[in-house]
């Protein structure tokens, strides 16, 4: 029997700035197949709100349009693909758009296989038996930096720019996607969230509030945990669990 899907995005502000510029979306094609997707734009850049919400609709009408018979991995990486191009050309037409950019991370789910397309610093977890594993790798100066540890100690840049991106969407007409595949069980959920929310909450935290519930409810949960703490960026968080 093919695994049921239950499936969930939501988007906040947060708690300290007046707009959002974090997006979010889901297709559930069935009782079976279905997308979610989260992208933060890039707030040092005018259009990052514009960014993300072009770069979640580009990603989600490609995946719709595409053949049924092309596998899920190529699907999934054709939809990030267009995504990007959706935020490059409106930044080539209109000038003052310049340089808007976003993060993008997205999961399709489809009978049990899931394929997963990731850019910038969203990440995705597993959540297996009450055990949180974090399946993407962030790109950013920090975690792609040699020296981790120049980070850290006196006089160290962790407050000037671990957190800067070394990959979004939008900046170029072609951008590296990170494509990896995985599976998802019976009982266990997918996390797919923007740095608005694992920046405020523990791994802990999260395992904890994510599993009771519907996969809404639990999404819900997390922002309202990470609101209470106060958050300085907006949050994104979506879910997929299955039956």
């Amino acid at each position: 029997m093919e695994n049921i899907i239950d499936i969930a995005a939501f988007s906040d502000t947060g708690t300290e700035l007046g707009h959002n510029e974090d997006h979010c979306g889901k297709l559930q094609l069935d009782n079976t197949r279905g997308v979610v997707v989260v992208a933060d734009g890039m707030a040092t850049f005018e259009g990052g709100e514009l960014a993300s919400r072009r770069a979640i609709l580009g990603f989600l009408r490609e995946f719709r349009e595409q053949p049924a018979d092309r596998s899920l991995p190529n699907r999934v990486l054709r939809a990030a693909r267009g995504a990007n191009f959706e935020v490059y050309d409106m930044a080539v037409v209109v000038p003052q758009l310049r340089g808007m950019s976003t993060t993008l991370t997205a999961v399709a789910v489809e009978a049990g296989k899931v394929a997963c397309a990731h850019v910038g610093n969203g990440r995705v977890y597993r959540l297996r038996g009450g055990d949180l594993e974090q399946l993407s790798k962030d790109h950013t100066v920090l975690a792609e930096s040699p020296n981790p540890l120049a980070f850290t100690g006196p006089g160290s840049r962790v407050f000037r720019d671990d957190h800067l991106l070394t990959r979004s969407l939008g900046r170029e007409l072609i951008v590296t996607v990170d494509l990896f595949e995985t599976t998802l069980a019976p009982g266990e959920t997918l996390i797919v969230c923007t740095d608005g929310l694992y920046n405020v909450i523990t791994e802990r935290e999260m395992a904890e509030l994510a599993a009771p519930g519907s996969v809404a409810e639990a999404c819900l949960r997390l922002i309202a945990k990470a609101n209470s703490y106060g958050t300085i960026d907006n949050l994104s968080v979506a879910m997929v669990r299955a039956a």
